[in-house]
């Protein structure tokens, strides 16, 4: 995550959980160190992982104070081993405290998503499909999550729904059937933006062709029916898997030759990695 972006998007986010945890001030940390006192803390990895988030953390720490110093051993995407001291924050001992669990729960976070995705995008090495995430994302965090699934080797899907067109069931019911809702999104939508439609049977699909859609979204469909509408899709449009799909079974669509496999696991069920600070002391 660039500078650009840090500032533009991520700040004022970041702040609205600094704000969140601390509401008028950290009353533990202004008990016991009244005064400013010059400290270090190490942050330690507690499992095997992928991690992703540092820029966030150190970010974290320099808005609570911008001279607060923040060196890791690593970079967003490296794996990381159980025990391993992978970074360090240094400053002012009432900002290292205050700032602890926001910085923590970010960088935990993040990294569980990239390391569950990593684990994910690995079993679909040496085919042509790519492990897309969706908008099933924690309110407020979507910046973070959706990167997250890039560091570990996922694609991002649409980021809002100001990013693209994908007709669901409903949008399907809300225009009076298939051809009709892929026409009206033709009328509406600037050329330059592909139309992607979500259909549940072998039916819809052959709708779906015939009106021209571009990506045709397999939802829920059986693998015989998958497989049978990649064929029908071959060299007319791309295609898509959704529809429950976890680290667990995605084994199974593999083989099928779609062009992208969709999970909101990726983003809602990822567990966090843990991560700690520790061996605060003055200096």
């Amino acid at each position: 995550m660039n500078n650009i972006t840090m500032k533009m998007n991520a700040d004022e986010l970041i702040l609205q959980a600094l704000r969140e945890d601390i509401t008028s001030e950290d009353i533990t940390t202004n008990s016991v160190m009244p005064h400013y006192q010059a400290g270090e803390v190490d942050l330690i990895c507690k499992q095997d992982g992928v991690i992703a988030g540092l820029e966030v953390f150190k970010r974290v720490f320099e808005l609570l104070d911008e001279k607060t110093e923040v060196i890791f051993s690593c970079k967003d995407g490296d794996t990381v081993r159980k025990g391993e001291k992978i970074g360090l924050v240094r400053g002012d001992i009432r900002v290292l405290l205050s700032g602890e669990r926001t910085a923590l729960n970010y960088l935990q976070r993040m990294s569980g998503i990239a390391t569950y995705t990593r684990e994910i995008a690995d079993l679909l090495k040496g085919t042509k499909t790519k492990l897309l995430d969706t908008r099933k994302t924690t309110p407020n965090m979507r910046i973070f999550e959706k990167y997250s699934v890039k560091v570990g080797g996922g694609y991002n899907h649409r980021y809002n729904l100001s990013d693209g067109i994908l007709l669901k069931d409903n949008h399907i019911g809300a225009a009076g059937g298939v051809k009709e809702a892929v026409r009206m999104a033709k009328e509406y939508a600037p050329f330059v933006r592909k139309i992607e439609i979500e259909v549940e049977n072998l039916d819809m699909l052959k709708e779906a062709l015939e009106a021209g859609a571009d990506i045709i979204m397999l939802d829920n469909m059986s693998v015989e029916d998958m497989k049978k509408a990649v064929e029908l899709c071959r060299g007319k449009a791309e295609t898509e898997c959704s529809g429950n799909v976890t680290r667990e079974n995605v084994a199974r669509l593999v083989d099928i030759g779609v062009d992208y496999i969709s999970s909101g696991a990726l983003t809602h069920s990822s567990p966090i990695l843990d991560l700690s600070l520790k061996n605060l002391h003055a200096i």
